[in-house]
């Protein structure tokens, strides 16, 4: 009776994220815009970078010129902006979206604010909160999670242990510094690239193995939703609605993982985009 009740309940969770899911794509539609542009380039102003759309200058939802550090990163955005079809699909312009947090910062937080809220996702990571019931469920969280876990205290130097305990893990003050001096290393846009991934994937000990390439974007996300999947496999899954979920997912943990490493490349390579005139 209580399995069935379980079921019954995830079900009926499942067909309400679905409806909230129709509604979000909704809404997002309705602030969908025409194209009004036909072609996109890249220009350089001293040290930054602009997009062009067409004649007119990008510029961020706060009215500020759209300017970024690097051409390649300017590039991607670029790419972002030409390959919309006949609607401007801005909740999918993920590169853009993070451009527009850094510029204009909404919320007014710098980085040491930004580092604060990642280092709070260590005493509620993902990966360290395991679940004794069922056994087999259980053994599965050991299975994968367990070798991202020990990866990270061997690459960072220190002792994350998982636990079963409602009060979490305990996390001392020398691997709060050790992290802290990690992300300290990365620049003002890194750090909210980095600060995306954190939140998309509910862990900083998964991003952590992502940015440095231990794991890949398909693996940080399935790790992430280890439990939800294990639950699917159970009692089922609304198709159409979970899919969308994971993909969306994937994209934002992907867009925001390249815009770390593009937030920190050097490289200048002198690349124009134009798209030929429709």
């Amino acid at each position: 009776m209580l399995v069935r009740f379980s079921a019954i309940c995830f079900r009926c969770h499942s067909e309400r994220l679905a409806q909230q899911v129709r509604q979000c794509r909704q809404m997002s539609s309705f602030r969908d815009i025409k194209r009004f542009y036909k072609n996109v380039s890249v220009t350089q102003n001293d040290s930054i970078f602009e997009i062009n759309l067409d004649n007119r200058k990008l510029k961020t939802p706060m009215g500020n010129i759209f300017t970024v550090p690097n051409e390649p990163l300017a590039i991607a955005v670029a790419t972002e902006w030409d390959s919309q079809a006949k609607l401007i699909q801005r909740h999918t312009m993920y590169l853009s979206n993070l451009c527009n947090a850094v510029l204009d910062n909404p919320a007014q937080k710098n980085k040491e604010t930004i580092i604060k809220t990642i280092l709070h996702y260590l005493k509620t990571d993902t990966v360290c909160f395991r679940e004794e019931e069922p056994p087999e469920f259980y053994a599965l969280q050991q299975k994968e999670w367990d070798p991202v876990l020990e990866w990270v205290n061997r690459r960072y130097e220190v002792n994350i242990e998982s636990t079963t305990s409602l009060m979490g893990p305990e996390i001392t003050q020398k691997t709060q510094d050790k992290f802290k001096q990690h992300l300290l290393s990365y620049n003002s846009w890194a750090i909210v690239g980095y600060e995306s991934a954190v939140q998309c994937l509910k862990s900083l000990i998964l991003t952590a193995a992502l940015i440095d390439r231990c794991i890949s974007v398909d693996q940080a996300v399935d790790l992430s939703r280890l439990e939800f999947t294990y639950q699917t496999q159970r009692w089922g899954r609304v198709e159409w609605s979970h899919d969308l979920d994971e993909a969306d997912l994937k994209a934002r943990v992907a867009a925001a993982t390249l815009f770390v490493h593009l937030a920190t490349e050097s490289d200048k390579v002198v690349q124009k985009l134009d798209k030929a005139s429709q």
